[in-house]
């Protein structure tokens, strides 16, 4: 502790998503006992799937879950402290970096920056309000709710074939609204979906409002190819259809590119000497359990070697 009362940390982490426990395993290995700031939600993205499957040495998968607390448990096996906070505010300016939490003050010498992205919206009338009411990002929070319901599933790519795979386990049909005629998801997902007798599919077709009473009972579509506007009677909504990166803290501060991820070098570094990024918040193009666990070792590594060449 500072005479300021700030805790003065080595390496401060911030998300706490598979590249962000990765670097804390790295960096509590070296003895730097790091600290990770776990943000609003514990494990990110990942603790929201139902079932990993191409994580290597779990052939039958393992849950999102169950995977986050198990790099929890073996980062704080070696000195990584979790606290359950968020990064409010930071001072690039100088290093020790300052940053600021809801409930504490840190100076960091190094920071990782691991905050993931959150869920794209669709942005279209009736979202927002009826968000918790039929309209979810969430298969495995909210598919329950759906038992013996018909639903739609807006998106192409593997999560929405992932997500649309799972809410087949209570909903009594997933029909997939896809902007255009083919899929760009895995070979694997596409032959799963298209063998279950369960799912079906809207193609080249946008969602241009959600309506209710109370709860979501229709979508409106328009048909991109033909011009066709119709409505189709659905009991929920899910949506995906791509992440936004969590950078708002770091504009202005941190080089991001054009679709606001922030852009790293080959170690992972920011233009910031000292500040790295890890995970989905620099990587818009892989988006994988593994890479960013992979990005979040790298990350943890070059911390420990930029302590190593600045020690006093």
């Amino acid at each position: 502790m500072t005479e300021n009362n700030t805790n003065l940390l080595k390496t401060l982490i911030i998300g706490s998503g598979p590249a962000g426990w990765s670097a804390a395993l790295y960096t509590a290995r070296a003895n730097l006992e790091p600290v990770i700031l776990t943000g609003m939600e514990l494990g990110g993205q990942v603790s929201l799937t139902h079932l990993v499957e191409n994580y290597p040495g779990f052939p039958d998968g393992i849950s999102g879950q169950a995977m986050v607390e198990a790099f929890q448990k073996q980062a704080e096996r070696f000195g990584t402290k979790t606290v359950f906070d968020v990064a409010t505010e930071i001072d690039f300016s100088e290093r020790p970096f300052r940053v600021k939490t809801y409930g504490e003050e840190y100076l960091a010498e190094t920071l990782i920056l691991s905050t993931g992205a959150t869920p794209r919206h669709l942005e279209v009338p009736g979202e927002v309000e009826f968000t918790g009411r039929g309209v979810s990002y969430c298969a495995t929070c909210d598919g329950h709710f759906f038992q013996g319901k018909d639903v739609v599933v807006v998106g192409g790519g593997d999560s929405a074939l992932e997500e649309g795979l799972f809410l087949t386990r209570f909903a009594n049909s997933v029909t997939i609204i896809h902007r255009r005629d083919e899929l760009r998801a895995g070979a694997l997902l596409q032959k799963r979906a298209f063998e279950n007798p369960k799912v079906k599919f809207i193609w080249d077709t946008i969602v241009t409002e959600i309506v209710g009473d109370g709860i979501v009972n229709t979508v409106k579509l328009h048909n991109k190819v033909t011009g066709e506007d119709s409505d189709f009677a659905t009991d929920g909504i899910f949506i995906f259809i791509g992440h936004i990166p969590n950078t708002e803290l770091y504009r202005g501060k941190l080089e991001v590119d054009d679709n606001g991820y922030l852009i790293v070098d080959k170690y992972m570094q920011t233009n910031l000497p000292a500040v790295y990024a890890a995970g989905e918040v620099a990587d818009s193009h892989f988006r994988q359990v593994i890479t960013s666990a992979g990005m979040g070792a790298a990350a943890g590594m070059q911390a420990i070697r930029f302590l190593e060449e600045h020690e006093a």
